[in-house]
């Protein structure tokens, strides 16, 4: 195993394929990529684990070039610096490991790129990301509303990932997109709270504009859900829900956030051996390829 250290108790598995044409080392660079192979509260089909090296390894059959963005990926500097090395076991250490090291990559001037792994990752990217940015807001398209407060006997298991998030988000923040299943008790509280924003698919994101009109040139923290997208097109998820969304819509998404200041990404819950032709991993790819294009400064549109 390839094993490079980058900082005081993070190493890096830099073995395998890496994203696309990125960097290995991230000096010199704007993004930053790391994957996190951690599934280990998983409750219903397990492998996300597997999601990282995945896109990895399908990354070259797509083209470099994007035409939404009118972009070429080969003339952005990113990283890929591997895999972060972590135990299996209790998320409660992973997700350690997963702040600190955010929170270097943050320091050195990078925008952070995480490719999952479970959903239960997310509030340590968040916490480290806060702490540079503390007006920070978080953007979820996923599924589920991953509002409980413990699942299984645990408060950090997959299904409380945005509680959890919400915990160390000072601003809190959260927008959340596409939600289309929970319990009562997540329901009521998407209802009280203002958080679910409304979006019919094959339409463009005007609810999202309106709500984030307020908020031009805040740094925001994007979370992908993969089962976000319909079954249909994604079975490779380990909860697959029906009634999701099309590439179109995913598109319709990224024009509105193009106007905003995106400052760090998660891209989760890929389990590539779910769908035995390949087609998720690809899929997920093309969205990472998306995001690494909308963290990127080289948006004429953006506004910083």
């Amino acid at each position: 195993m390839k094993k490079a250290k980058y900082s005081e108790n993070i190493y890096f598995n830099s073995e395998g394929t890496i994203f696309m044409g990125a960097e290995r080392e991230s000096q010199n660079c704007e993004i930053a990529i790391f994957g996190v192979p951690y599934d280990g509260t998983t409750s219903f089909r397990p492998g996300s684990r597997f999601g990282p090296a995945a896109i990895r390894d399908v990354s070259n059959g797509i083209e470099t070039f994007c035409p939404q963005f009118k972009l070429d990926i080969a003339e952005l500097k990113f990283a890929d610096l591997g895999s972060l090395e972590i135990p299996y076991g209790d998320p409660e250490p992973v997700i350690e490991l997963v702040r600190q090291a955010t929170g270097k990559i943050v320091s050195q001037g990078h925008k952070p790129l995480i490719l999952g792994g479970e959903h239960s990752i997310s509030s340590g990217a968040i916490n480290a990301t806060v702490e540079h940015h503390n007006n920070l807001i978080v953007i979820q398209l996923d599924a589920h509303a991953d509002l409980r407060e413990e699942w299984l006997g645990s408060k950090y298991n997959h299904a409380c990932a945005m509680s959890r998030c919400l915990d160390v988000l000072p601003s809190k923040q959260l927008f959340q997109i596409g939600i289309r299943s929970g319990s009562r008790e997540e329901f009521q509280k998407l209802a009280e709270s203002n958080r679910l924003i409304p979006f019919i698919k094959g339409t463009q994101a005007h609810n999202l504009k309106e709500k984030l009109k307020p908020f031009i040139g805040t740094p925001i923290y994007l979370s992908i859900d993969l089962d976000w997208f319909d079954p249909s097109v994604l079975p490779g998820t380990g909860t697959p829900e029906p009634g999701g969304y099309l590439w179109d819509d995913f598109a319709a998404v990224i024009d509105v956030l193009k106007e905003h200041n995106i400052v760090a990404a998660d891209i989760v819950e890929l389990s590539p051996q779910l769908d035995p032709f390949g087609m998720s991993s690809i899929f997920a790819a093309k969205v990472t390829r998306s995001i690494l294009i909308l963290l990127s400064s080289r948006i004429p549109a953006k506004t910083q």
